[in-house]
């Protein structure tokens, strides 16, 4: 065969899987928002490595569906040839924060050392994980940090995070009450920022305190030692 009608072949081959492909992916639709409402607005649908298995994102949630919509999963996909979670792996990528994009205004800033390093992190006050986490990340030098009070889990979070936002020396607040234990004093100003901070978490599936952000886009539910904060920091550069 020449190479002029082997393109062809090849063009044409193309041609009828990308239809076959927009077909397929029809039928999901339409089976799936017919027979589960709440999945009408799909954002994406794409195959996975597993045969016969797709893909169904919405927003940054994700199940997985057969080639007709006829049946759905929800769960961690695992390749066992390479030990990997597949859907934990997509779900860091869906859940990946451009730090560039983060609203520092929102957030008061610690500096520590030459604050080359940057990181930012989400905290309710009056979460025990917070604090302990605070007092190892003391250990912590040549960053910059951006605070963002994150108060969900009681009023009580609410009232303290307002006294530290509206304090003269947030840092220092914050840092008086999650590492020696002195209650902040009570202050009273404009407290938008808290709002917009949950609001924004809320976007962004931040469930639980502390969540740190790092400047590679790299996410870490829950608290880590200092030396795993180091080592992000490392990667992150």
């Amino acid at each position: 065969m020449n190479p002029f009608k082997r393109g062809l072949l090849a063009a044409l081959c193309a041609a009828s899987l990308a239809s076959a492909a927009v077909a397929q992916e029809a039928t999901i639709r339409k089976n799936l928002a017919e027979r589960i409402p709440q999945l009408a607005k799909i954002d994406e649908i794409s195959k996975t490595p597993m045969p016969g298995l797709y893909e169904v994102r919405v927003g940054t949630d994700v199940v997985y569906t057969d080639a007709e919509g006829n049946f759905l999963l929800q769960g961690n996909l695992f390749d066992t040839r390479q030990k990997l979670n597949l859907t934990e792996e997509r779900m860091e990528k869906l859940l990946a924060v451009d730090f560039d994009s983060l609203p520092v205004k929102d957030a008061f800033t610690v500096v520590r050392g030459n604050g080359k390093r940057k990181m930012a992190i989400f905290q309710d006050p009056n979460c025990s994980f917070c604090k302990r986490f605070e007092r190892d990340f003391q250990k912590v030098d040549n960053v910059t940090v951006y605070m963002f009070l994150y108060p969900i889990l009681s009023q009580d979070s609410a009232d303290k995070s307002r006294n530290i936002w509206c304090a003269k020396d947030k840092a220092r607040a914050w840092s008086d009450w999650m590492v020696r234990d002195q209650v902040p004093a009570a202050a009273s100003c404009d407290t938008a920022a808290l709002q917009r901070n949950i609001e924004f978490g809320k976007k962004h599936k931040i469930t639980g305190t502390p969540t740190l952000l790092f400047a590679d886009g790299s996410r870490v539910p829950g608290a880590i030692g200092a030396q795993q904060v180091e080592k992000y920091l490392a990667g992150a550069k």
